[in-house]
């Protein structure tokens, strides 16, 4: 128990960090951070051939996705974004076709309108999933938000996953527990990589 209280406190004292770092970057600086990720994003192999796309709506602290979704519906793609399950820890995708098919939650984050959307269904085979986090590593494992929400609907998602972060949030190692998954792929505003693991899977749709 001692050894799991310590993760979460290093965990949570991480965040504390990284967000830091990202309310001092200027909205010029958040900009052009965002700019290189989003370019980065179009010219990954596993986006131009997939036919449908996973990601989070963004938050103000976020690395930017809004674009990422109109050019996904523009370039003919299917895209598909969460929606938090009330009074539980899981989240649901929903299929959209326009921002105005979203709606703000409790939480202030834009969510598809469950009436208005058609759900997505499947363990994601085939498809790109776009995951966030305050922060990821070397090896492609994250430290995200806390909640839980994405570490357990990674567990039975059978597509490419590709962690987006910006560089200054980068760290060589994270603390991380027993049942967290590195993502396949990683972009960053400087760099790209391919993760090589003996948990990753095949990364080519």
């Amino acid at each position: 128990m001692p050894m799991i209280r310590n993760l979460k406190e290093e965990k949570n004292r991480l965040r504390e960090v990284f967000k830091e770092i990202r309310r001092n970057y200027t909205p010029q600086q958040k900009q052009e951070r965002d700019e290189a990720i989003f370019q980065r994003i179009l010219t990954l192999y596993q986006y131009r051939k997939t036919r449908t796309l996973l990601t989070y709506v963004s938050k103000s602290l976020e690395t930017d996705t809004l674009r990422l979704i109109r050019q996904a519906l523009q370039d003919g793609k299917q895209v598909a974004v969460p929606r938090c399950v009330d009074g539980t820890t899981r989240m649901e995708f929903y299929y959209i076709t326009n921002m105005d098919q979203l709606e703000k939650s409790s939480f202030g984050v834009l969510e598809p309108i469950p009436s208005r959307c058609r759900p997505f269904t499947g363990n994601g085979e085939k498809t790109l999933c776009v995951v966030p986090g305050m922060s990821f590593d070397s090896h492609g494992y994250r430290l995200g938000y806390g909640k839980g929400y994405y570490d357990r609907f990674l567990a039975n998602y059978a597509g490419v996953t590709v962690g987006i972060c910006y560089s200054d949030c980068m760290r060589w190692n994270l603390p991380k527990g027993r049942y967290d998954k590195p993502v396949d792929l990683l972009v960053t505003d400087r760099f790209f990589r391919k993760i090589k693991t003996p948990e990753s899977k095949e990364v080519f749709l």
